[in-house]
């Protein structure tokens, strides 16, 4: 992510790209965080939103992670 004066750019692959746009489907309008889809990889965020994004994509790899049982 990039900072800007207006938002923050965001590049990532398209499967990420897919689960930032979801999340930020998933709010109620006042909260919706981005700001301009560029392409399927590229887009401008509201930049206080970055610890937030950081936070649920930590969480959503957390919960697909495998771990070999003992």
């Amino acid at each position: 992510m990039v900072n800007a004066t207006k938002g923050l750019f965001v590049s990532c692959d398209i499967p990420m790209a897919q689960f930032i746009v979801n999340l930020n489907a998933s709010l109620p309008a006042a909260h919706k965080f981005i700001i301009h889809v560029l392409d399927s990889t590229h887009f401008f965020v509201q930049p206080d939103v970055a610890g937030m994004i950081r936070s649920a994509i930590s969480e959503f790899r957390d919960q697909n992670s495998y771990e070999k049982p003992t």
